[in-house]
């Protein structure tokens, strides 16, 4: 059973920084891309970052760029989200999710199967 369990996130200032981690079970978690989407009231739920399965290519969302880095520790059946100069557009709650496949690698929220609970990322002026 697919289970991912998503934490890190909280209560924090513009400029402030969070990781956020996403703790994997019940599948090969070294198989499979992985990103990080998030959903802010009222609209829709976007891509935010990705990885592929052994993190050696990554992606993000023109509005994250050069602030997140998404990274992995297959070892420890993890994924991160370092997140840095949180604006409060920021604000959302932050998903992760796996691809459909094996060694897949996408940008589009359809192409991920399994998702998390979401996490909260509140960032105040």
């Amino acid at each position: 059973q697919v289970q991912l369990v998503e934490s890190g996130g909280g209560l924090v200032q513009a400029g402030d920084s969070l990781r956020l981690s996403c703790s994997a079970s019940g599948w090969t978690f070294s198989s499979y891309g992985m990103g990080w989407f998030r959903q802010a009231p009222g609209k829709e739920r976007e891509f935010v970052a990705a990885i592929t399965w052994n993190g050696d290519t990554t992606r993000y969302a023109d509005s994250v760029k050069g602030r997140f880095t998404i990274s992995r520790h297959n070892a420890k059946n993890t994924l991160y989200l370092q997140m840095n100069s949180l604006k409060t557009e920021d604000t959302a709650v932050y998903y992760c999710a796996v691809t459909r496949g094996t060694h897949a690698f996408s940008v589009r929220r359809d192409n991920y199967g399994d998702w998390g609970q979401g996490t909260q990322v509140t960032v105040s002026s």
